[in-house]
């Protein structure tokens, strides 16, 4: 048996030297011609929007509210890592698809589909595409926060929402979805943090300080929460939320 399979590793081996592979050779030159160029940096501006695209959905979608409400949510429950991080991630994911479709739907209307249909230009592309959702980021950010950054910047009073430069637009969006979102998370904390105190104060009152208040709370909040259905109770009133 062993002779065997040692033939046939030999045999194999003789086989993989006598093919033929085909070399790659990769040369670094110059040219005269600036069309050249154009493939290669095409194909370099792909590659940096695919390893940016996970800050790129964070920072222009509904995916950071969302995923902090939720996040608040098991915490106030107390269930530790129930549901898992990849439920939390994937129910979030979900839900900005869902609330960002009409965003989506005009983005693929208005520049996806005739950019293919080569009816409009690249940078036309670029700009049906950027316009959707600077509109969506500003019907969510709050004045407040783009007067700070619009300040910081120093830039001239704008005239319009459409002449707020993207690069205010974005860090105001930002800090508006956090204070949103913990907003909602503090409102949510408020029903489970009185049966929290409730449940230690009758604990106390028995006598029974060794016991950790949480391991009788947990039960409740768990009935709680299923008796007024709060995961849908919560989905809905997050995505209600947004401006839409």
């Amino acid at each position: 048996m062993v002779v065997s399979i040692l033939v046939l590793v030999v045999m194999g081996t003789d086989a993989f030297s006598q093919t033929s592979i085909p070399s790659l050779s990769i040369n670094v030159g110059q040219t005269d011609d600036p069309s050249s160029f154009v493939p290669a940096l095409k194909i370099l501006a792909l590659l940096t929007v695919l390893a940016v695209a996970p800050a790129i959905l964070l920072m222009t979608t509904s995916f950071t509210r969302i995923l902090i409400v939720l996040s608040f949510t098991r915490q106030a429950l107390g269930t530790q890592t129930m549901p898992p991080n990849q439920v939390v991630v994937g129910l979030a994911l979900f839900l900005t698809f869902f609330t960002m479709s009409p965003v989506f739907s005009k983005i693929n209307k208005e520049a996806i589909t005739p950019y293919l249909d080569k009816k409009i230009t690249q940078e036309q592309a670029i700009d049906n595409v950027i316009n959707p959702m600077k509109t969506f980021m500003l019907s969510q950010t709050r004045e407040g926060d783009l007067g700070v950054f619009a300040k910081i910047s120093k830039i001239d009073k704008p005239q319009s929402a459409e002449d707020v430069p993207l690069s205010v637009v974005l860090p105001s969006f930002m800090v508006s979805e956090l204070k949103t979102a913990f907003q909602i998370g503090f409102l949510i904390y408020i029903p489970f943090l009185i049966i929290d105190m409730v449940i230690s104060s009758t604990l106390m009152a028995m006598g029974m300080l060794m016991l950790p208040p949480t391991i009788i709370s947990l039960p409740f909040k768990l009935i709680l929460f299923i008796l007024v259905d709060g995961w849908s109770l919560i989905v809905e009133q997050v995505v209600k939320s947004f401006n839409l």
